[in-house]
């Protein structure tokens, strides 16, 4: 006989103990059977009586559970972690002296490590908007553009006629994404077919914060929607090397003739020309406002449907040369002396034999910092002489760098003022180069600067400048695919942070001053 070593049993083996004695002894007994002798002896019987029930059931289930014990064995981990495998894939249970194998109580769950989420830029968490699906009804005479395909004979034949042999129609129906078809509908004119509509009216300078980012104006936001969502009306050479075309743009005027001015235009440039969306932000960013909106965009008749950068026609820019782009004639020796004379800096009138420009003396200094962050050499280095340029450059494309031998006679290019500004440049053909090297870095941008503006200066010394480029450049949509979303910005903000950093060093070690340049 075992002694129990639960509460429960204790207390039934006292109560039996004091009930059994009492029992035989009524019965067995001589005593008068008194009225609370039978009641207390029937208590008795009835509680054994149950004890003897629930010892039964319990030897009963005992003895069951001992039948399925292997097969049951896995149901009470398998009821609480139904998804994860039990077979080979947890720790294996220890084995006893006697062969047999005691089942774990106790499932091991092997977690994956939490994924490292890059920080939200601010203002770039698009929110979640409930879709609505509304179909328009079609009416006669007027036409609208719709997926998924598009019939390029309308488009192939006003294309070829404002811009003979360049669009092709086998290229019109291609597209990076999705194509149109033109058919039947409301909203779109009945004059002319159009070469982009889309169907989607979201825009693709994406804004999903209250406000734009602060370095941007109204103006710029205007009109980047202008050139990234407006529709292509019309198409129109342009005498340039470098193969670039006009897009009119419908957003004018009611009415207005199909041309620039009265229609709004943009430049339309090669895709190896994406840097230009790069130093467009980047000019905003460092406060210098000198260079015209640019954005990126899928032109589908052209370049068979890659990205292209599309920058804004300004006809308010002063006529330039044909040979250096310029409205404004200088050479290498005639920009030297003029950082010389320090022209128009503080309000004074320049005398006329110093042979200054109208262009004012800190112009020079936001060019110089501009050029260097993005290395870009064809406008104050047109012979390619302070670097080692590649077999694909201009200057080696056009035999210029052996001219490196006569450096003063070189004539700057791309020197463009506004008609009624002369006196502050205006940053045009701004194809940036990322892949140069350290060592390979051109100086003779900086060479004669002894100021350099302050706001911009401030920019690159703060530890913001990636996350305002990150901001700015996410707005644009296209742009930011087509570097291979923010992995590729990154990378190129790395190389701009990196010269920032050879610039300020450059700085302090030539003494330059830093100046307020925002006359």
């Amino acid at each position: 006989m075992t002694c129990p070593d639960k509460p429960g049993q204790l207390i039934n083996w006292f109560i039996c103990s004091l009930c059994v004695p009492r029992v035989r002894k009524l019965w067995s007994s001589r005593r008068p059977r008194t009225r609370r002798n039978l009641l207390l002896g029937t208590a008795c019987a009835i509680y054994l009586g149950f004890l003897v029930s629930q010892v039964g059931r319990a030897s009963l289930q005992h003895g069951h559970a001992a039948e399925k014990g292997p097969h049951r064995s896995r149901d009470p981990a398998e009821a609480s972690f139904p998804e994860i495998p039990l077979d080979g894939t947890l720790a294996p249970p220890e084995s006893q002296g006697n062969g047999s194998t005691l089942q774990p109580n106790v499932v091991y769950i092997t977690l994956r490590s939490k994924r490292s989420k890059p920080a939200n830029i601010r203002g770039t968490v698009k929110p979640k908007r409930r879709k609505k699906h509304a179909v328009a009804s079609a009416a006669p005479g007027q036409e609208a553009l719709v997926g998924p395909s598009l019939q390029p004979q309308e488009v192939a034949r006003a294309a070829d006629a404002v811009a003979p042999g360049y669009a092709q129609g086998a290229n019109l129906a291609k597209m990076g994404e999705r194509a149109w078809r033109l058919v039947r509908g409301p909203g779109v004119r009945a004059r002319g077919p159009d070469f982009l509509q889309p169907s989607s009216r979201e825009s693709n300078i994406r804004i999903y914060s209250e406000s734009a980012p602060s370095w941007l104006s109204k103006d710029d936001i205007r009109r980047m929607r202008l050139l990234a969502d407006s529709t292509v009306a019309g198409l129109r050479p342009v005498s340039s090397k470098s193969g670039a075309r006009l897009l009119v743009l419908e957003g004018g005027a009611p009415g207005a003739v199909l041309r620039c001015g009265p229609s709004p235009c943009g430049l339309l440039k090669q895709p190896l020309d994406m840097s230009e969306v790069f130093a467009f932000h980047l000019d905003r960013i460092l406060g210098l406002n000198r260079t015209l909106p640019s954005v990126s965009r899928k032109a589908e008749f052209i370049q068979d449907g890659r990205p292209c950068p599309i920058i804004l026609w300004d006809a308010s820019l002063s006529p330039a040369s044909n040979d250096t782009h310029s409205s404004v004639k200088l050479t290498w020796g005639t920009y030297q002396q003029l950082l010389k004379q320090k022209c128009w800096q503080n309000g004074r009138v320049p005398k006329p034999e110093s042979g200054c420009t109208e262009i004012h003396h800190h112009e020079w200094s936001k060019m110089a910092l501009f050029d260097f962050l993005l290395q870009i050499y064809n406008r104050l280095d047109t012979n390619c002489c302070g670097f080692r340029p590649r077999k694909e450059d201009a200057c080696v494309q056009n035999g210029l760098r052996p001219k490196c031998d006569n450096q003063g006679s070189a004539a700057l290019a791309h020197i463009i003022q506004r008609k009624h500004d002369p006196r502050h440049l205006v940053f045009v053909d701004n194809k940036g180069f990322f892949d140069r090297s350290e060592d390979n870095l051109n100086f003779k941008l900086l060479e004669g600067i002894k100021e350099f503006p302050a706001s911009a200066v401030s920019v690159l010394k703060s530890q913001h400048l990636r996350q305002k480029l990150l901001q700015s450049l996410f707005l644009d949509k296209v742009y930011w695919e087509s570097q291979g979303g923010r992995q590729g910005i990154e990378k190129l903000i790395d190389v701009i942070e990196h010269r920032a950093k050879i610039l300020i060093t450059y700085i302090n070690a030539h003494g330059a001053k830093v100046l307020p340049m925002n006359e």
